[in-house]
């Protein structure tokens, strides 16, 4: 069985499987949690944005985006039979920037690290599946949301 996430304007399709595919390699199974991470850390940022600044793009259409990016990453780990680990950010209190063009400069920041991080992470892995998938992430990262964030910075 299939379970599709729609990232941006593309499906990323995860093999869901009652038995794990293999197993992974602990370095490939520490990017997935590393970038569940960050997606987490992102989507607690942007929601810290809406709750301080109101509901305004690009933050209000971007959260959703970073929740989809953390389906797609869960997702693998659930594919392998791996335990999705729990959310450090779920009740953490996020610095959020006094001004929305602040806020938006913080988007492009995070933006560019998730970016970076995704760069350096692909190196360490080796396979396809995953790395189609973090593709897909950094993709909309790097082409759909620091544009956003960018063209809402004054950039």
């Amino acid at each position: 069985m299939l379970a599709p996430f729609i990232l941006s304007a593309f499906v990323v399709v995860v093999p869901q499987t009652a038995a794990p595919l293999k197993s992974l390699p602990k370095a490939s199974v520490e990017a997935i949690q590393l970038l569940l991470q960050d997606e987490q850390r992102a989507e607690a940022l942007y929601a810290a944005v809406i709750q301080k600044h109101g509901e305004l793009r690009p933050f209000s259409n971007i959260i959703e985006a970073e929740r989809c990016h953390q389906g797609a990453l869960e997702g693998l780990l659930e594919s392998y039979g791996l335990p999705v680990p729990a959310n450090p950010w779920k009740d953490r209190k996020v610095e959020v920037p006094a001004t929305f063009k602040a806020a938006c400069e913080a988007g492009v920041q995070a933006e560019i690290k998730n970016v970076a991080l995704y760069d350096r992470l692909m190196k360490t892995v080796k396979e396809p599946d995953l790395l189609e998938v973090f593709e897909r992430l950094r993709w909309a990262s790097q082409e759909r949301h620091l544009p956003a964030f960018r063209r809402h910075a004054g950039r």
